[in-house]
């Protein structure tokens, strides 16, 4: 008998289709949805924050099509804590925050995944574009999805050997049109929402007025200067730049400047020249090593963030969950408080925390 699986479903394409097929391979389906607090399609929930929330009434549309049953959790306050909390903390210290990558773990993974188990399910699914293997040994490995496009492995580099025992994806080995295309012949195409946006809590991705409306952090304007200390203009506020922005500094020049680095101690945002962005090597913190620590320096491809073709590098693992990466080209934009990935091959080795 199959076991039970519990997926979590957005009421998205992705989950909408990862649910049909585990159901129509066999399996025991149920869907679990979290609320997360800033939703915009949530019947407002009453009460203690103990109330049982009502589920989305377009998600339950999807639950009732495919014949399974919805359970909805009420996370709001971890959300809180653990994702929004760090997004404005991380802002607050001149870093450039990575919400995903702390949601996958501490949420979704975490949170979510326990709240399916005691629900009864034995595995936990998403509709993520990544692979799962075990290995001879009962080590589990992350893979690249194949849709290279799509593929969404980066995000779940902080996952932990416990939780991809767990882990099914259902889309491995499918790209963004076989979904699309599934969820037309199956009559569930018109019931989905939109594409969910990259940062699921701030609308349109406009950090800058989350942060205003939530009085989280306060414009303070200070001096914009070059690498060598020379004063070229005033900005507005730091929480409004990250490392390799060219727009907003608004100093005119021959060549345009760009973000190289945050002061917070002194309010300065430096500024310099493209070729001035590049680096040839970076400090990680927090280093999490999907199946085994390196004994050495490991030759691998980095991602220095999502949006990034994996470069040849070297790999130096420290003590305290650290270490070095040596790139074979100087990367640009090296931006402390994202993440970077470890690949070799279609294999996820790991991840770290860029310091400052």
């Amino acid at each position: 008998m199959k076991p039970s699986i519990a997926i979590a479903m957005s009421g998205g394409v992705d989950s909408t289709v990862a649910a049909y097929l585990l159901k129509r391979q066999g399996y025991h389906v149920f869907g679990i949805h979290f609320i997360t607090g800033y939703e915009t399609d949530t019947r407002p929930i009453s009460g203690s924050a103990g109330t049982h929330p009502d589920a989305p009434e377009a998600l339950q549309r999807i639950a009732d099509s495919l014949d399974i049953r919805l359970d909805v959790m009420d996370i709001r306050s971890e959300f809180q804590t653990s994702v929004v909390d760090y997004f404005v903390r991380t802002y607050r210290s001149g870093l450039t925050p990575n919400p995903c990558m702390v949601c996958n773990p501490a949420i979704k993974f975490g949170s979510v995944m326990a709240a399916s188990q005691r629900h009864g399910a034995e595995q936990f699914a998403t509709g993520h574009y990544a692979a799962v293997e075990k290995d001879e040994k009962e080590r589990f490995h992350l893979l690249r999805g194949c849709d290279p496009d799509k593929e969404q492995s980066y995000f779940l580099a902080m996952l932990t050997q416990e939780q991809l025992a767990r882990t099914v994806f259902p889309l491995a080995k499918m790209t963004k049109p076989d979904v699309r295309r599934i969820a037309e012949e199956n009559g569930v195409a018109h019931l989905v929402s939109i594409e969910s946006q990259d940062v699921c809590f701030i609308k349109k991705n406009d950090y800058r007025t989350f942060l205003k409306q939530h009085d989280a952090i306060r414009s303070i304007p200070g001096r914009i200067v070059d690498l060598g200390g020379r004063v070229l203009g005033e900005h507005k506020g730091l929480h409004r730049f990250t490392i390799g922005q060219r727009r907003g500094i608004n100093c005119p020049a021959a060549e345009p400047y760009y973000v190289v680095r945050i002061d917070t101690a002194q309010n300065r945002l430096i500024v310099g020249r493209k070729d001035d962005l590049r680096a040839s090597e970076c400090r990680l913190e927090k280093v999490n090593w999907i199946s085994s620590v390196p004994a050495g320096p490991i030759a691998v491809d980095t991602r220095v963030r999502y949006r990034h073709t994996a470069t040849p590098s070297i790999v130096i693992p420290e003590e305290n969950r650290r270490a070095i990466v040596k790139f074979q080209r100087p990367e640009s934009a090296i931006t402390p408080g994202q993440c970077v990935v470890f690949y070799r091959e279609n294999h996820v080795l790991g991840g770290g925390w860029i310091e400052r």
